[in-house]
């Protein structure tokens, strides 16, 4: 049993705690912007709220983190009462912040200055994969520090690879998100191609889901699609945001990402029809409007 805290309690963090808490068997600390919600967690699964981000890390082997942004991750971190005030010497810090890659090399660089060890740890899964700890977890850091942490974070997840130094897995989960954003736009044009064929869409999907065209979203979104139904799922202001984080990287390095910004527009399209919290699957409401 470890010492751990776990700074964010949204859609994804609040299972991933439970997970840590239950599966993992570990003593865990919570923290939460509105603190009811913390309270609400430890009223669910035991352990402790913390009123601060400093407070919540403050002895701990391990302090988790899944907040919404660049500047959240900032704030929670060497924010005034951010954790990093308090970290324990040879204590890690576990990012699962969809977050960008110059941000995770700013913070390992801080922790390493304060003798802590920095993962940037970013999910794949959505609120299913968190709910159900079957999450893909893609980590940038050092070798030492990710050995440590892995059977920690073995407790939310399914699969968990160290890609690199820091940023790697913030730049991995770009490329996660990159792929989606195909393979979710030419499966709406495929879907709404077969309806104005007069095709019938299940029978279509029976059947190709089986050859090279199958993929996750095609099994796991296309009745939904079918249906007109997105009021669920991983938002399309999230998916902006992730996108947003791609686009800003290539114009860094130099990689050409056409199709991304095209899908990024569409995506801007959807909001402005008021899907903004609609599920990335709802290209295809776009093409039907």
């Amino acid at each position: 049993m470890a010492s751990v805290a776990f700074l964010g309690l949204g859609v994804m963090g609040y299972p991933m705690a439970g997970h840590l808490r239950n599966k993992g068997g570990h003593d865990v600390t919570v923290y939460n912007r509105t603190k009811a919600k913390a309270e609400q967690w430890v009223a669910q699964h035991g352990g402790t709220v913390a009123n601060t981000p400093a407070e919540a890390a403050d002895g701990k082997d391990f302090v988790f983190c899944c907040v919404g942004n660049d500047d959240d991750l900032r704030a929670v971190t060497i924010g005034a009462e951010g954790a990093f005030q308090s970290m324990k010497q040879g204590a890690i810090f576990i990012d699962n912040t969809t977050a960008s890659a110059e941000v995770a090399r700013e913070l390992a660089e801080k922790a390493q200055v304060r003798g802590f060890s920095f993962l940037d740890a970013p999910v794949s899964g959505g609120q299913a994969g968190a709910e159900n700890g079957v999450l893909t977890v893609m980590v940038g850091g050092e070798q030492k520090a990710f050995d440590k942490a892995k059977p920690v974070i073995d407790a939310y997840a399914r699969m968990v690879g160290l890609m690199g130094r820091a940023g790697s897995g913030q730049l991995t989960k770009m490329i996660n998100q990159i792929c989606i954003a195909g393979l979710v736009q030419g499966l709406a044009e495929g879907i709404h191609f077969g309806k104005k064929a007069g095709l019938d869409i299940e029978k279509v999907i029976e059947v190709i889901s089986r050859g090279a065209a199958g993929s996750w979203q095609m099994e796991n979104r296309h009745k939904t699609m079918n249906a007109g139904k997105y009021d669920f799922g991983f938002a399309v202001d999230w998916m902006r945001k992730d996108l947003g984080i791609c686009l800003a990287e290539a114009d860094r390095n130099g990689a050409k990402l056409p199709v991304t910004a095209l899908v990024d527009q569409f995506y801007k399209d959807v909001q402005g029809m008021g899907g903004k919290r609609w599920d990335t699957s709802s290209l295809l409401a776009r093409l039907e409007k």
